[in-house]
């Protein structure tokens, strides 16, 4: 039923946000030089009320997976994690397959992640709009109408990630649910990677965690790759983090089990 741990087979999460905003009537929008914005609807026909609900209060170590799993048995169309300057801001939207849905959804408002209680609670169609051309801002897609804090300096961004002690591998985080070795293949193009030592992450059901480890000929070579960290992979941007052996391993082996 899930093609990603809760998602319907028609939709992975996050991985075909533009694709969903164009073809479904739930999505529909104009990418004008103001922005995402409605669509409007002729002949009095009105759109069915847009089924997103916006979720306070998570953990910062939480993940589109740790949602899903709070969500558990619900139809998800759509996780997007809410950012500022590039961190975490324990808010999120998630979109549902239909109004009913955010329904069962809004009953889940006040229930425990790890130790921390969520709100859910309804929103607009246009917050969740205005969160993704945030998201899109922030990576330096579209500059025009964005008024909001400038990102960071690329120095600064990865000035942390810097003192960290690197092997020739590095960790994905973030990627669409169905990226495949091609993909990562393309996306470090531009650096010397071992083809054979690329493993994609899935929890023991199969379905993908959206990270990812990759072995690059040398420890050099993967500090080099880091210049992708935060460039994006279909609609996603992707983290980079050094990583290593050990940490592959564990993560192969939750893999077969």
């Amino acid at each position: 039923m899930l093609g990603s741990g809760g998602v319907s087979d028609g939709y992975e999460v996050g991985s075909k946000r533009q694709r969903m905003m164009e073809s479904n009537p739930y999505f529909a929008v104009s990418s004008g030089p103001s922005g995402f914005q409605p669509y409007s609807y002729g002949g009095g026909f009105q759109p069915p009320a847009f089924p997103v609900v916006r979720l306070r209060g998570l953990p910062f170590n939480c993940t589109d997976i740790d949602i899903i799993k709070f969500f558990a048995g619900l139809d998800i169309v759509d996780v997007l994690l809410v950012n500022k300057n590039g961190r975490f801001t324990g808010e999120a939207f998630v979109v549902f397959a239909g109004s009913m849905q955010v329904e069962f959804a809004l009953q889940r408002d006040r229930q425990n992640m790890g130790r921390r209680y969520v709100e859910v609670f309804r929103c607009k169609r246009q917050d969740y709009y205005n969160a993704i051309a945030a998201e899109v801002n922030y990576e330096g897609i579209y500059d025009t109408d964005y008024h909001g804090s400038p990102p960071p300096s690329k120095a600064k961004r990865f000035s942390d990630k810097d003192q960290l002690e690197y092997t020739d591998i590095l960790k994905m985080r973030g990627l669409p649910f169905s990226v495949k070795k091609p993909e990562i293949i393309e996306f470090f193009k531009e650096f010397k990677l071992v083809e054979e030592r690329i493993h994609i992450a899935c929890r023991p059901d199969g379905k993908a965690t959206g990270e990812a480890y990759v072995e690059f000929v040398s420890v050099e070579e993967a500090k080099r790759a880091m210049s992708k960290d935060k460039m994006t992979i279909g609609s996603r941007y992707v983290e980079l983090f050094p990583s290593t052996p050990d940490e592959a391993r564990r993560a192969e082996s939750r893999s077969r089990q």
